[in-house]
């Protein structure tokens, strides 16, 4: 029998070169009714109109706050898929029930990868369905809790900080329990869907990273690494203010987890 040649391994695949990360905040104990309408209406429906629902999350630290991403292949690709989906009949039927839910959903990011394969890999991952969602929240193996970090830097200097982070910690956090997910800056280009408001004048860097559960999370040795340290200094000295951290929880239709 001949030996077997070794497979070439198939590429990842990245979603996307666009991603928005989305904080609504929500009327007061109204966040399960909002994941229940969004994991069983809003993800098939926006991505049949062209995008990928990256994740969506509850957030730990605050208990009315949604949080998701989306990805677009394009700042066109964009314009079209969110014109099919608000103008599609899945929004026009739930969009009243959805809003009245919210308080605000206007704080938005808009992003790009920070470096070429700096977006999301999602090749492998498998949304449950509606029906299976709540039996496999916690898929094992996938990490089930995110924490997301917003440095907001002064203006043109992004892409050296997001090149020293990929240099001198994406090897480092590959030896510990926590896993990098993302990590992207602010996209510069005009919002081509101004019927939905993005954060303007921002520059931001972001990193996503996951952990396989809380206890992970809280002993994890980020902050007693000199190197995050040294990085960390550096960060406050070219930001404008502090650090934005989100801890979130996937929600048991999420795909990012």
């Amino acid at each position: 029998m001949n030996p077997i040649p070794n497979a070439t391994p198939k590429p990842a695949v990245l979603a996307s070169p666009i991603v928005e990360l989305r904080q609504y905040t929500l009327k007061p104990g109204r966040r399960e009714t909002l994941i229940d309408m969004f994991d069983t209406q809003f993800i098939e429906s926006q991505e049949d109109a062209g995008m990928t629902i990256i994740g969506q999350f509850r957030d730990l630290d605050r208990p009315d706050m949604f949080v998701w991403m989306r990805g677009f292949e394009s700042m066109d690709a964009r314009k079209d898929a969110l014109s099919a989906f608000y103008d599609g009949p899945v929004w026009a039927a739930h969009r009243d029930a959805a809003n009245a839910t919210m308080i605000d959903s206007d704080d938005v990011l808009l992003l790009r990868p920070a470096w070429p394969d700096a977006g999301f890999d999602l090749s492998g991952l498998h949304r449950p369905t509606a029906d299976t969602a709540k039996s496999t929240s916690e898929r094992s193996g996938l990490p089930s809790l995110v924490e997301i970090s917003i440095h907001h830097l002064r203006s043109g200097i992004g892409a050296d900080l997001a090149g020293r982070f990929r240099a001198e910690m994406v090897a480092w956090l590959a030896q510990t329990a926590a896993r990098l997910l993302g990590a992207f800056l602010t996209e510069p280009a005009a919002n081509t869907f101004p019927r939905l408001p993005v954060r303007a004048g921002e520059n931001v860097f972001m990193t996503v990273i996951g952990f396989p559960d809380g206890d992970a999370h809280a002993s994890h040795r980020l902050a007693t690494s000199p190197v995050w340290q040294a990085l960390g200094q550096n960060m406050q000295a070219i930001s404008i203010k502090p650090v934005e951290t989100l801890r979130l929880a996937p929600t048991a239709r999420s795909l990012l987890r």
